[in-house]
């Protein structure tokens, strides 16, 4: 009796797992589209209301300082370098004078080191910035820092040079993340 019953509620299972839909009617839930044509682009829309398609043209004009974002970091060290408190006094500026907008500070660094290691200075990196940004007037909720250490490399080359272009803190505004 046994034998019987086993592969009986063993078939009974299998056949209340299958997810085979029946019919149209049960392939999921509908998808909206929606009209405009290939005019149309998306506009991502952060908490604070910025669109990312309307990030003021000081921010975007390759002309401007404030179109740079990146500061980088000697081998193993976190202090910004002296040739960067003009961009970063500029960045402070702007958000000072710019109440509705936020910064996301991104630490990096190259793929030497452990994990952790390079975790723990991305953050430091960041952190760096942070500091240098609210010491000039940007204010605390305005800007956050995080590390993703070896994870996001500007070069891929394994060599000083490409190295020097992965340790990197990277500043976006709201829209850009």
């Amino acid at each position: 009796m046994k034998r019987l019953i086993i592969p009986a509620l063993f078939a009974l299972l299998l056949a209340a797992c299958s997810s085979t839909p029946d019919g149209p009617e049960q392939g999921g839930a509908p998808v909206e589209t929606r009209g405009g044509g290939a005019s149309s682009s998306v506009a991502t829309v952060t908490a604070g209301g910025i669109d990312s398609r309307k990030l003021p043209p000081e921010l975007t004009d390759p002309k401007n300082i404030l179109s740079k974002r990146s500061i980088y970091f000697d081998y193993d060290k976190y202090d910004v370098k002296p040739e960067y408190k003009d961009l970063v006094t500029a960045h402070a500026k702007f958000l000072a004078n710019n109440r509705q907008f936020k910064m996301l500070i991104q630490g990096n660094t190259d793929d030497r080191g452990s994990r952790e290691y390079n975790l723990a200075l991305g953050q430091k990196r960041a952190d760096a910035i942070k500091k240098m940004l609210n010491l000039l007037g940007a204010r605390e909720e305005q800007v956050e820092s995080v590390s993703l250490g070896e994870e996001k490399p500007k070069n891929e080359g394994q060599n000083e040079a490409a190295w020097a272009e992965n340790r990197r803190g990277d500043m976006l505004y709201n829209g850009e993340f």
